[in-house]
């Protein structure tokens, strides 16, 4: 029975990385799967699931007008899987849709993204991931500051810390760091001057 994953970890995660591993496995196996990525992640180019590291993989991008639960109705094979990275920045229609898909279509749906934005408020994507959502995995990193759990973001600009401002703002290691409630709270200013 197919079931509708939550993988969520902070910045620097590896969840990018972990979707296209995912991937990769499944498809070696002669068995296809369905990457899908949101439209509004344009840090590489919309359509594309990147790593850090380098790796990259071609992505269905996911806007307002694409209705997931008849895309993959209507595709010709069925897949084995379907991954969602920066599923964060999906609506609620699209988490439902996901859901029929695995309720309806018995494909299972692996989401991948953040839980919480800048200012530690769950995203509209993340809040109905939570609660819809067959199984919830954290996917764990490390604080910037010190080596306690990251389980928040830091948005900073020109190295200093920032607390409002719109929910979506793309970016990556130049913008957000993964920190611990502690250093989100009270971010070593000196040690991030060094590191900028």
């Amino acid at each position: 029975m197919a079931k509708l994953y939550f993988k969520y970890g902070t910045m620097n995660s590896g969840k990018s990385i972990e979707i296209l591993k995912v991937a990769h496995n499944y498809e070696e196996q002669g068995k296809p799967v369905v990457i899908m990525t949101s439209a509004i992640d344009n840090r590489d180019e919309i359509g594309v699931v990147s790593s850090r590291i380098g790796m990259r993989g071609q992505a269905v991008p996911i806007d307002e007008t694409l209705d997931v639960f008849d895309y993959v109705r209507q595709l010709s094979q069925k897949p084995f899987c379907i991954l969602i990275d920066e599923a964060q920045f999906l609506s609620k229609k699209n988490i439902y849709d996901f859901a029929r898909v695995v309720d309806e279509l018995d494909v299972p749906v692996m989401a991948f993204g953040l839980k919480n934005d800048f200012q530690n408020e769950l995203f509209e994507g993340s809040r109905y991931l939570l609660l819809l959502a067959d199984k919830i995995e954290e996917i764990k990193t490390i604080c910037w500051f010190c080596s306690q759990k990251a389980t928040m973001v830091l948005r900073t600009e020109n190295g200093t810390p920032v607390y409002e401002g719109s929910q979506i703002q793309i970016g990556g290691n130049e913008s957000y760091l993964p920190v611990c409630r502690k250093h989100w709270l009270k971010p070593d200013l000196e040690k991030m001057k060094e590191i900028r």
